[in-house]
């Protein structure tokens, strides 16, 4: 029987602070298991995708480590492929959203294990414009913070590295007028902030219950936020962000599979967790199942 091939892309810089001898013992599970492992890492933004384009068809898993950036660059070369192998994650970031709405384990031993014995499993991946992301684009009031905040403070404060960050982005709150069409239906307005996920966890801090959350149903989930015109709708949306009601008034929650977005004004986004800067149109849409990951 051919052995199986893995290639595991690693991202030095992610987690740095984090001790690597659970790395070795995930790659000693990989090895027990059956396969032959190759091991890159990465050097700087874009690698991800580059090893995976250059080396990532000849596998047949590729393991990413380190942060949601690092994934959404693995992902986003594995999609470019024409036979694109499995993915598995090892979550090594400081936030790492889209693994804990997958129930990968933080450690990447126990993440290994779970790997060896898992099932593949598709799942829907997004586009915007020409560029994909996995689990979160998102617009306006503190996105900026997070792909600003240092990776040094990432590593030594976690989500809190991102609070800071998102600090620094209050005196300059304020709505953006955009043109929005989702499935359809028309949402133009004046938002502070706009989120369109697949995942149950936004930036580590807003959560979205697993129960309106199905990763391979071909749509996302669109969170917007209108300008806030009194104290009284500030206490409202803090309560509802809270509580993790959605459906409130004053806040907009869709599940929709397409979204497109018009703005004369300058709107940079993140893409999870990763920035992408403005333009004036953007087409987002649901690529339902195109990913399949180990899990």
């Amino acid at each position: 029987m051919e052995q199986k091939k893995l290639l595991m892309i690693v991202n030095p810089s992610a987690g740095r602070s984090k001790p690597r001898g659970p790395l070795f013992d995930a790659a000693s599970i990989f090895s027990q298991a059956g396969y032959l492992l190759s091991i890159r890492s990465t050097a700087g933004a874009g690698d991800g995708s580059a090893i995976v384009l250059q080396e990532g068809g000849a596998y047949d898993l590729i393991v990413a480590v380190g942060g949601d950036g690092t994934l959404n660059e693995v992902v986003s070369g594995i999609l470019q492929l024409e036979h694109p192998p499995m993915l598995g994650y090892l979550a090594q970031g400081s936030t790492n959203d889209f693994a804990a709405s997958l129930g990968i384990p933080g450690d990447p031993a126990a993440a290994a294990a779970a790997m060896v014995k898992a099932v593949p499993r598709q799942l829907d991946i997004g586009r915007w414009n020409d560029r994909h992301f996995i689990y979160v684009a998102s617009f306006g009031a503190f996105t900026r913070s997070s792909y600003a905040a240092p990776q040094a403070a990432k590593n030594a404060l976690g989500h809190f590295a991102y609070i800071l960050e998102g600090m620094k982005d209050l005196n300059t709150l304020r709505p953006y007028k955009i043109k929005l069409t989702a499935d359809g239906e028309v949402l133009d307005g004046d938002y502070l902030f706009g989120a369109v996920c697949n995942s149950t966890s936004i930036g580590g801090l807003m959560k979205l219950n697993p129960e309106r959350v199905v990763l391979d149903d071909g749509k996302f989930e669109l969170l917007l936020i209108p300008n806030i015109k009194s104290p009284q709708d500030l206490q409202n949306l803090v309560l509802a962000l809270l509580d993790q009601h959605y459906d409130r008034e004053g806040l907009i929650f869709r599940h929709v599979s397409s979204i497109q977005l018009e703005t004369q004004e300058v709107l940079p986004w993140s893409l999870d967790g990763e920035y992408a800067a403005s333009c004036p149109a953007v087409s987002i849409r649901n690529c339902q199942r195109s990913l399949t990951m180990l899990l």
